[in-house]
């Protein structure tokens, strides 16, 4: 089982020329690491500003889905802004950890700002035909 992350806006462009000399900016969102251990995963993903209660997490045709929603717009609406850099609205990323994986098979928890992931390596049994040999008359 491979883990990878899921892109919707694949460009080879964007890949050659990603490199940060090339880009002017990058999104800061849900910036993630993978390690991977002998028996499992670890994802590490930034979401600072997010409370636990606005982080849905699903696993859907061996994607898992992660989703994170804020708002800084409380007591802000009477207020004149010179400039707003906070981010307010919501975010999603997908990566595929393959169709063996279920919901219950994944740990997660949510610490100071970071989403620690934890998914096991499910090892995919290829089912090996039998041999049937043929009688020789």
């Amino acid at each position: 089982m491979m883990l990878i992350p899921r892109r919707s806006d694949f460009d080879l462009l964007d890949d050659v020329f990603g490199e940060p000399f090339f880009k002017n900016h990058e999104s800061n969102l849900m910036k993630t690491d993978i390690k991977e251990k002998e028996d499992k995963f670890l994802l590490d993903i930034d979401l600072p500003g997010y409370e636990k209660e606005n982080i849905k997490m699903s696993i859907e045709d061996g994607y898992l889905t992660i989703n994170a929603c804020t708002s800084q717009e409380k007591e802000e609406k009477e207020e004149r802004f010179i400039r707003k850099e906070r981010y307010s609205g919501s975010c999603s990323r997908s990566f595929y950890v393959g169709d063996d994986i279920k919901s219950e098979d994944i740990k997660a928890k949510f610490d100071n700002g970071i989403l620690q992931i934890e998914i096991p390596k499910i090892e995919k049994k290829q089912e090996i035909p039998e041999k049937k040999y043929i009688d020789i008359n």
